[in-house]
């Protein structure tokens, strides 16, 4: 071999080494890109898509109570796909509530402690707390102190007969449940009442809303955006104390009525 056709050789074999390195260092620049980049967007978006499909969830089985509580239907179940977090009951007797509700004159308490409890999805990422409550489904992002109604409960006011209807729903299970993945919600009316109370005119009737400890499941501003706005309730006192006092729309230059309806549902499986 000349010296001139050596040298053409080396340099050959230069030229693949460098081509294969710069081939090898821009596979492992992009696998290092989607690795710090991608990954964690994708996760994002896939934690996204478990809170909306749990969003859904939440309202079908709101549409289970208001069946079991308004359509006398005694039994439902509702299959679920639980992902990204898990789905807890927490029973009406259970330390602390997500709020507890009285209701009373100055005189009489129609209403001593209600307690609801609810049924509560919790993400892993800790980002979102859902509760279907009293009959409504409301929403938290723990990153802040908001919240937000996403389907209200059957409460209303009937001015031309000056009557207030206010629905009380809590939950019970016959053991602590909790579930992720597939699982399968099943519920029955326990229990449920019915009072009228003839309220005469010049009576003021009060609701009391107490939430629990600010760090564990607060809903406080969305039950008082729902209170004030739609039920057109006024605030009596601060909205910066545990316990919240909301003055009912009913007429107190007429007589009223009071209408007070209680359901205990019992969740048998999660």
């Amino acid at each position: 071999m000349t010296t001139r056709a050596f040298q053409e050789s080396c340099t050959d074999g230069v030229s693949e080494s460098i081509g294969f390195l710069l081939i090898f260092t821009l596979m492992m620049a992009g696998i290092g890109l989607v690795t710090l980049y991608g990954y964690p967007l994708l996760m994002q978006q896939q934690t996204g898509a478990d809170e909306q499909i749990m969003e859904k969830n939440m309202i079908v089985l709101q549409n289970d109570v208001k069946s079991l509580a308004y359509k006398t239907v005694p039994y439902k179940e509702t299959a679920l796909k639980i992902g990204g977090g898990s789905l807890t009951v927490f029973n009406s007797s259970t330390t602390p509530q997500v709020f507890t509700i009285s209701i009373h004159d100055s005189s009489t308490t129609y209403v001593n402690e209600f307690h609801p409890g609810d049924l509560r999805y919790v993400s892993e990422s800790a980002r979102t707390d859902l509760s279907l409550q009293n009959g409504a489904v409301v929403k938290r992002d723990r990153a802040g102190q908001g919240s937000v109604m996403l389907a209200e409960p059957r409460w209303f006011y009937d001015s031309a007969a000056n009557m207030m209807v206010i629905n009380l729903i809590s939950f019970n299970s016959t053991d602590l449940m909790g579930r992720s993945g597939i699982g399968m919600v099943q519920m029955a009316l326990k229990d449920n009442s019915y009072s009228s109370i003839p309220v005469p005119a010049t009576t003021t009737v009060l609701l009391d809303y107490t939430s629990p400890d600010p760090t564990d499941a607060d809903f406080s501003i969305a039950w008082d955006n729902y209170f004030t706005n739609t039920v057109k309730m006024e605030r009596q006192s601060s909205a910066a104390g545990p316990t919240i006092t909301y003055k009912l729309p009913l007429d107190s230059t007429r007589d009223g009525t009071l209408v007070i309806k209680k359901y205990d549902i019992l969740i048998k499986s999660v």
